[in-house]
């Protein structure tokens, strides 16, 4: 079961918004990152820990999507071994650790260095100073909205911490 807390925000400054963001209103989630066309990996992953009925639910959530190419830059084979049913444990930890449990836009954090919990539990380091940097992550667009919640679009996928 997912736990509405409120812990932080991205930071809009310099960050682009998008007609994407503007059209995605209306979708859920997952239906907004399926249109966007650059989420193939993270849609399957979705798909195969089970999540897309969370991720279509009500929300508010807030994701921090990796892009394919951020999947891509993976060590080889990592992608393919997370699909496996038999992992399926590690990739909901690893794709809950980019999810927080509210709706946070990027005004909301602006010039402030926050953490935010997550549903996998633990907490995302952001630094909204420059720029906004999540983890090992940077924000390259931000305040994608939908329906239940807000993507923001980062290039590399974070690990949670053991």
């Amino acid at each position: 079961m997912l736990r509405r807390q409120f812990c932080m925000a991205m930071t809009a400054g310099t960050l682009a918004f998008t007609p994407l963001a503007a059209a995605a209103q209306s979708a859920d989630i997952v239906d907004t990152a399926v249109s966007a066309g650059s989420f193939e990996t993270l849609v399957a992953a979705v798909q195969a820990a089970g999540l897309v009925e969370t991720l279509k639910g009500e929300g508010p959530f807030t994701v921090f999507a990796p892009t394919d190419e951020a999947f891509a830059a993976l060590p080889d084979g990592t992608v393919e071994t997370l699909l496996q049913p038999e992992n399926k444990d590690q990739l909901t930890r690893i794709l809950t650790y980019h999810v927080v449990p509210a709706k946070v836009m990027s005004s909301d954090i602006a010039g402030k260095r926050v953490r935010a919990k997550t549903v996998a539990g633990p907490e995302l380091s952001i630094d909204a100073m420059n720029g906004v940097e999540v983890e090992n992550a940077n924000v390259v667009q931000a305040d994608i909205e939908a329906s239940n919640g807000v993507i923001h679009v980062i290039d590399a996928v974070m690990m949670p911490p053991e």
